[in-house]
């Protein structure tokens, strides 16, 4: 039955069908990594350093060593031998899978606060943390470089750190920008945030002779097998990663971090299965995390609302060795029809751990800077927030001339606006109240390069009606189980309640990395591919029962393996996914098109008139991603994605101590997440969108989609209500105390 958990699909819509893994988690009957049980195993614990930059000139030991139960600890006196070589993933023109060149317990160097110094192992869990707080490092401590305009940082173009970044550029932006009659030109900055997902960080390795077994939640089963070969210096065929369920990823579980094979290799020094399971402040160390960002976006337009310029510069922070980056200028100079364009990213590198993708990587912090100008042009302009981006909507993006496959932006504007009851809108900044509370709102597109992959899966049929789907996807939580299972009963004509999937183990068919919205569009594509083709061997049969069928082809079975290379994509993509490597494409990426999903976001804000305590009291957000394969599943991925929106906007920000270079918050009482209270009412609308360019199954995917735009939604909500703009996350108190 649809409710407003399981939407009623419309056109090209799946049904609402419940996740087959719903009842498993909520019993306690999915086993997450950390859930397998290991025979006679050790407890591993960190030592992270308290420092940011320097060395360590001797440990003291004792009194670690001297809790019952430790076994042993490993500093990089005894373990420098471990990592044999270690590539950054994506990063450099040939691929790898690591999330950081730096190499923590090769040598005495500190390169960041909270670098890996030593593991300690000990019969109980208990044990090994207690004396893990007892390692106590002598330092040969130096003065770090922090972040933004911290003496000793150096600033390099994105550019020169990778023949792959464009930055791009149109016409005259500088010259449009100095002759323009309306514009506006300033900076915003976004925080340092980590992703604190429910389900920590955890490692198990066994070996059995030569094989090495891993459980742990990766986004890449086989990008983590590959990754910890590399380092180990082992046969890629002699390691095998279990990853059956995952409790939260969005970015931090997606690369092979050194903590893996560290423990690997203690598990076979020691001979004995060793498990891991890092604490919630050890959670903003070990995995990745959102750097932080300062950019300048500078719009021109004429009178009528027309852009004629838009310059958009970004900086992003990164670690001293690595040149990571995400430059997201890619996206926000394809939003609007605009003649001159300008875009240049850099890095800055500083003495910090390297960052990483987190949800919307790109997308998000730089479509705040984006959408939050669209709405400070549209006040000066005096024009609508909504009329200014139908002004410059366009369905040819300005940079290469290219047609979008699909664009439903104003169709989701014009959704969400009548749910929302925008036209009733006050324009005035502060001019609505409610009692003592001040009441704004605001909107902001929200958007997401449809990427695809390279796949691969293997679809079994049985003459009673039950199908078997294999491959190595990842349900992050999205709902993959589900979808896959709905693909395969739909080219099958079987009910999806009798087809069983098996995921998450680099032993299945490889598939690409959970991550960019990708997997339901490139899975389901292989899935789709390997079904048609058993179709096509039933085709020959005239019985109309399957069971004769299958007794007139002499088989018990019939099984068809399928791989799929997107549309534009290398023909090598399938020989890298054997190779743990995903060979994203599509986005703006293409040469003969553009692919991106749309949405667009509307929130109200009220804020106490003498307290400045902001509320979110209602949202609404449209999106157009062609086809959607589960409205249930759908919505809810698109609901979390604006909440972790609201989380951004108002609540999450990592504290630098710049003087040391440290974090101060690592800890959930400090870092603040959105809960229910914060959120009073969210309304997810699914605006039907058809596009048969993006790939085989029409999927744009919606995993991203919904927490980009959120945050500008907020911000412009907030001058709606006050008349203060504020351009730096989070939007806090002492903001609007002016």
């Amino acid at each position: 039955m649809a409710n407003a958990a399981a939407p009623e699909p419309k056109e090209n819509m799946g049904q609402p069908m419940p996740r087959i893994d719903g009842r498993l988690k909520v019993t306690g009957g999915a086993r997450y990594p950390s859930d397998i049980r290991l025979k006679e195993p050790v407890y591993a614990a960190l030592a992270l350093s308290s420092i940011a930059l320097g060395s360590i000139s001797r440990f003291r030991l004792d009194a670690a060593r001297a809790v019952a139960g430790v076994i042993d600890i490993f500093t990089h006196e005894t373990l420098s031998d471990a990592i044999k070589e270690q590539v950054m993933m994506g990063q450099s023109e040939q691929a790898g899978y690591a999330a950081s060149t730096i190499r923590p317990l090769q040598s005495a160097s500190i390169l960041h606060d909270g670098q890996i110094i030593a593991i300690v192992v000990a019969d109980t869990f208990e044990a090994a943390t207690e004396a893990a707080r007892l390692v106590a490092p002598e330092y040969d401590a130096r003065t770090p470089s922090a972040t933004f305009g911290s003496d000793g940082v150096t600033i390099e173009e994105a550019a020169k750190i990778s023949k792959k970044h464009e930055d791009p550029k149109i016409g005259d932006a500088e010259a449009a920008l100095r002759t323009a009659e309306v514009k506006v030109d300033n900076r915003y900055s976004t925080p340092v945030q980590h992703h604190n997902p429910i389900e920590l960080f955890t490692t198990s390795c066994i070996w059995d002779g030569p094989k090495l077994t891993i459980f742990e939640p990766s986004q890449t089963a086989h990008g983590l097998r590959f990754g910890v070969a590399q380092q180990l210096g082992m046969n890629p065929d002699d390691v095998h990663v279990v990853s059956s369920f995952i409790g939260g990823a969005f970015g931090s579980k997606g690369a092979t971090t050194e903590r893996t094979a560290l423990i690997a290799a203690i598990a076979k020094k020691l001979d004995r299965p060793v498990k891991f399971v890092s604490s919630r402040a050890d959670a903003f160390f070990v995995s990745t995390y959102r750097a932080e960002t300062e950019q300048r976006v500078a719009l021109a337009a004429s009178r009528d609302g027309k852009l004629t310029a838009l310059i958009h510069e970004g900086h992003e922070v990164t670690s001293r060795p690595d040149g990571y980056f995400v430059g997201g200028t890619d996206t926000t100079t394809r939003m609007y029809a605009c003649p001159n364009i300008s875009t240049k990213v850099s890095v800055v590198h500083a003495d910090r751990k390297t960052p990483g993708f987190m949800r919307a990587p790109a997308e998000m912090p730089y479509m705040f800077v984006l959408e939050s100008a669209m709405d400070e042009l549209a006040e000066t302009l005096g024009i609508d927030p909504v009329e200014l981006r139908r002004i410059n909507d366009t369905q040819i993006e300005p940079i290469k001339g290219l047609a979008f496959t699909s664009r439903s932006l104003m169709p989701c504007f014009d959704a969400a606006a009548a749910a929302f009851r925008w036209s009733e809108r006050n324009r005035k900044p502060g001019a609505a109240r409610d009692g003592d509370w001040l009441i704004g709102q605001g909107c902001a597109t929200s958007c997401y390069p449809t990427m695809v992959a390279p796949a691969t899966a293997r679809v079994s049929l049985m003459p009673d009606g039950t199908a078997h789907v294999e491959t190595a996807a990842q349900d992050v939580g999205t709902g993959t189980y589900t979808v896959v299972a709905q693909m395969a009963a739909e080219r099958l004509g079987i009910d999806a309640r009798h087809v069983k999937v098996t995921l998450g183990d680099s032993k299945l068919p490889p598939a690409p990395v959970s991550g960019g919205s990708n997997v339901t569009a490139s899975v389901c594509s292989a899935v789709a591919k390997a079904c048609d083709a058993i179709n096509e061997k039933l085709r020959g049969s005239n019985s109309q029962n399957l069971a004769e069928q299958f007794r007139r082809l002499g088989v018990s079975e019939l099984v068809e393996y399928a791989e799929t290379v997107a549309p534009g994509a290398s023909p090598e993509g399938i020989d890298q996914l054997y190779k743990g490597i995903s060979a994203l494409g599509g986005g703006p990426k293409l040469k003969d098109r553009i692919q991106y999903a749309f949405g667009a976001q509307f929130i109200e804000v009220a804020v106490h008139s003498r307290t400045r305590e902001i509320r979110v009291r209602r949202m609404t957000g449209a999106f157009a991603a062609g086809r959607i394969m589960n409205t249930r599943t759908a919505r809810s991925q698109l609901m979390g994605g604006m909440i972790g929106g609201i989380g951004s906007a108002l609540l999450e920000a990592t504290e630098i101590d710049r003087r040391y270079a440290r974090y101060v918050n690592k800890n959930l009482a400090d870092y603040e997440v959105p809960v229910n209270a914060d959120i009073e009412a969210l309304d997810v609308i699914l605006v039907p969108e058809t596009d048969d360019k993006v790939n085989a199954v029409g999927v744009k995917g919606v995993g991203e989609l919904g927490i980009v735009g959120t945050a500008a939604a907020v911000a412009n909500a907030v001058y709606n209500a006050t008349g203060i703009r504020v351009r730096d996350l989070p939007i806090r108190l002492d903001a609007l105390l002016t």
